[in-house]
């Protein structure tokens, strides 16, 4: 993996992590961190031996929002320019929400507006205990974007997402939990091992059951019962005429190890 300006990539026994490397900033997103999301995204999709993604930032916040102080933020401009401009975060967008990979988000400290949106492109978010979310973009009159008009309210509900996005209040890791935002809190030393390990199980799972099953969650939201059971179907046949099926019933029957296993302890509320 090549080395980046304002990233960390680490590629470590199937799993990647990438840090968001601008602490000074509270790792702010600007135009030069979001396409080079983009390209790490692409190179990790393109080496087969990566089998999970984490998602963190380095020093003390996840993710303060889009870099408001950036040249590439400065205004006014008109809203060709601003529409253009937007381009670079869609495909970020995109290429986070399509990844055929689980992407699982670490995050401490803030994560105001796009940091926000950030963490709702993932499939499983852990929170460290000083975690702060807040959807910022009602502060400076702007909306909401990097997807978070679309993942807000399939996350939280219709009136828990305009309430958060109307009031840009800020809500701390155990809010977020209850809301649904966050499968766990931890404490901040705690964080990354914890999403590393949860990343790690994902080397032993099926190859090809795991990314079918991923794009038809995505898809469910949107989607109806008779569509869902034709994926059903289709992916079954895929995963059943599988190496991976044939090792696991192999193991089952010899009462060896499965080859994949969760994390103990993983998700269960206290």
């Amino acid at each position: 993996m090549r080395e980046f300006e304002t990233l960390l990539v680490d590629v470590q026994d199937g799993v990647a992590t990438i840090t968001l490397n601008r602490p000074k900033a509270l790792n702010a997103l600007n135009a030069r961190m979001a396409d080079e999301l983009v390209e790490a995204i692409a190179l990790i999709r393109a080496d087969a031996q990566v089998r999970a993604v984490v998602l963190t930032g380095a020093g003390k916040g996840f993710c303060a929002g889009g870099d408001v102080r950036s040249t590439d933020a400065a205004g006014p401009r008109s809203a060709e320019q601003a529409h253009a401009g937007m381009d670079r975060y869609r495909r970020l967008t995109l290429a986070l929400h399509d990844l055929d990979r689980p992407l699982i988000a670490a995050a401490d400290g803030v994560a105001f507006g796009a940091g926000f949106s950030l963490l709702l492109l993932a499939d499983i978010v852990v929170l460290g205990e000083g975690a702060r979310l807040c959807m910022a973009f009602q502060r400076l009159g702007l909306l909401p974007d990097c997807g978070a008009l679309f993942t807000l309210p399939r996350a939280v509900g219709l009136q828990r997402a305009k309430e958060l996005m109307f009031s840009a209040r800020e809500i701390g890791a155990e809010e977020a939990r209850a809301m649904g935002l966050a499968l766990e809190v931890l404490p901040a030393a705690d964080l990354l091992p914890r999403a590393q390990a949860m990343a790690k199980a994902f080397v032993g799972a099926s190859p090809t059951a795991v990314p079918l099953m991923k794009s038809a969650l995505n898809a469910s939201m949107q989607s109806d019962l008779p569509t869902m059971l034709a994926l059903e179907a289709a992916g079954q046949g895929i995963a059943l005429s599988g190496e991976y099926l044939v090792e696991a019933a192999r193991r089952f029957a010899g009462r060896e190890p499965a080859q994949f296993g969760w994390p103990a302890g993983v998700g269960r509320r206290s």
